[in-house]
């Protein structure tokens, strides 16, 4: 049961900070905060910003769990940590949340500065301002309305926001479980903003498993006027990729419960390898990004990747290698009628009037590390997808109403 007086009171003072929301959004655009994976600095620099407001918001519980990180010029990823204490401390809530992003690609396809948050039209424009700023913002703004009405919320909260989750979160969410395991209880409720739908009716409450994969092929170079002096790599490496296309065959069961419901392998970053237009490339790198169902092991996949690339290499008289750059095998999913998910499908319908059903999901979110140690989590948000695309935004209102959902799991007894 949800006293509804108290809500009231939360979604008010949260319709009351829509100016606070933005100016947040602004400051977190305005500091990239990219893994070194990725040509960045880190997230040391937003971390130390967003300290900043959380302290002059009211918020005292505040601490940090830093991952060493050597290629930083900080030597660390930040982790941060806010309370809030509920009416019981045996039932904990946490709201997880990211600070990375991920570069802003290819700067003419977009309209504004990507790091400047530009609001037009009922929408914040800039890198981050969705994934996963709009959710980190909302949980913020939702914790705060506690602070401001003075309102106890029935379990204790956790805000949490986390560093590298772009790039295998093993210096964000990993670390905390790895180093910080007295963090977390099997009975918590946990919630990850870090999925979603234009009509928020999704609570993903599974994952496919994760196989990124690199392939290097080595031939011979040459001068392209006389391609039989050498192999010629990128030739080798183009047919792979089309013959990989046997893996949808190989790999063909179909599961409705996830979108899309079948196993997906996408070739997809690609390295330069010569520079000039008249050499036979001796070498030629390419990735693949590959989300498949948790009915198939990967260890069986990755066989046979290497028997299509041995095959590949001895027809185009070349060496293939293929490699897991991250292998991650999808855990259990979380029950559907686990407690967590209960609270949000009635948070979700009472602020949306939608029913929120569970689903799984191709992509990858930190929710995996948590149900691979067999702790029951939900990852939910209502977005309009435009992650990782150029011209991102979040739509203001979007913002506002899930940090109402938020509130409402504040006040929420529990599940049924």
């Amino acid at each position: 049961m949800i006293k509804e007086e108290l809500y009231s009171r939360l979604s008010r003072d949260i319709d009351g900070s829509t100016s606070d929301m933005i100016e947040l959004q602004k400051i977190l655009t305005a500091i990239p905060a990219l893994a070194p994976e990725s040509g960045g600095d880190g997230e040391e620099k937003k971390a130390r910003a967003l300290e900043t407001v959380l302290r002059a918001w009211g918020f005292t519980d505040i601490e940090r769990f830093d991952a060493p990180d050597e290629r930083t010029s900080s030597g660390i990823r930040p982790n941060i940590l806010v309370t809030v204490p509920g009416k019981r401390s045996d039932k904990r809530l946490w709201i997880i949340t990211h600070i990375d992003v991920v570069p802003p690609g290819e700067l003419s396809l977009w309209s504004t500065d990507p790091y400047e948050a530009v609001v037009s039209n009922g929408k914040v424009y800039g890198r981050g301002t969705e994934d996963n700023q709009q959710d980190l913002v909302a949980s913020t703004i939702a914790a705060r309305s506690l602070l401001r009405t003075g309102i106890t919320p029935e379990s204790t909260v956790f805000i949490a926001f986390v560093a590298d989750e772009e790039t295998g979160s093993t210096k964000g969410l990993g670390f905390l479980l790895d180093h910080e395991p007295s963090l977390f209880r099997k009975d918590d409720y946990i919630v990850v903003p870090d999925f979603g739908n234009d009509r928020g009716d999704g609570i993903e409450v599974a994952e496919k498993s994760v196989l990124w994969l690199r392939f290097h092929t080595t031939g011979k170079q040459c001068h392209a006027s006389v391609p039989a002096m050498g192999s010629n790599a990128f030739r080798a490496a183009s047919h792979l990729v089309v013959e990989l296309e046997r893996l949808q065959t190989l790999f063909s069961a179909s599961d409705p419960l996830y979108d899309p419901p079948k196993s997906t392998f996408e070739p997809t970053k690609k390295e330069a390898n010569v520079p000039n237009i008249n050499t036979i490339p001796g070498d030629d790198t390419f990735y693949m990004d590959c989300r498949i169902l948790p009915s198939y092991n990967l260890d069986d996949v990755m066989d046979e990747i290497h028997a299509i690339t041995a095959q590949m290499g001895k027809l185009w008289n070349v060496t293939i290698k293929a490699e897991a750059v991250q292998k991650m095998q999808a855990p259990p999913p979380t029950p559907a009628d686990s407690p967590v998910v209960q609270m949000l499908q009635e948070a979700v319908g009472h602020v949306y009037n939608v029913k929120a059903v569970p689903v799984g999901i191709g992509g990858g979110t930190v929710a995996a590390l948590l149900r691979e140690r067999d702790y029951p989590v939900a990852a939910w948000s209502k977005v309009n997808r435009m992650a990782h695309q150029p011209n991102e935004y979040c739509e203001i209102d979007v913002m506002t109403n899930n940090a109402k959902v938020f509130a409402r799991l504040f006040l929420s007894e529990g599940g049924r």
